[in-house]
């Protein structure tokens, strides 16, 4: 007997804080963490440290809550109440395409953030960086 997951949010931080954050900290801290967490994915003993960072960045950059995967009772993974892609498929994925393209994803959005004009496109992709990583759904 499966029961069905919820998603737990972290409760969200006042947006004035988050854009006061954003120009102290959050643009430059991105850039760093972004790499930081690619070279880390690029090595076979950093890669749980490094795909733990790069679902973290759209926190890093604005204090945007992070939502959680949760796991049913059957073994399932489930993110913002849609189920995962088949963990093998994913793992391919990776291997083969996201490793990279999630590297150059979360570089050309860091250069946009640092634009007014450009910020709004930039946290759209950073809040798609796991599934270009890994087809996370969320």
């Amino acid at each position: 007997m499966s029961r069905t997951a919820t998603v737990v949010r972290e409760p969200g931080m006042p947006l004035l804080l988050r854009v006061v954050y954003f120009f102290l900290f959050g643009w430059y801290a991105t850039g760093v963490w972004i790499n930081v967490a690619w070279f880390l994915v690029a090595t076979v003993i950093g890669l749980p440290a490094g795909l733990w960072l790069l679902n973290r960045v759209p926190q890093v950059l604005t204090l945007q809550p992070y939502r959680h995967v949760i796991v049913t009772s059957d073994g399932t993974a489930q993110a913002g109440g849609l189920p995962q892609r088949p963990w093998l498929g994913r793992a391919l994925y990776f291997l083969l395409i996201g490793w990279w393209a999630s590297l150059i994803w979360c570089n050309v959005a860091w250069a946009l953030s640092l634009t007014v004009i450009g910020l709004p496109p930039a946290i759209w992709m950073f809040n798609r960086t796991p599934a270009i990583t890994t087809l996370m759904r969320s």
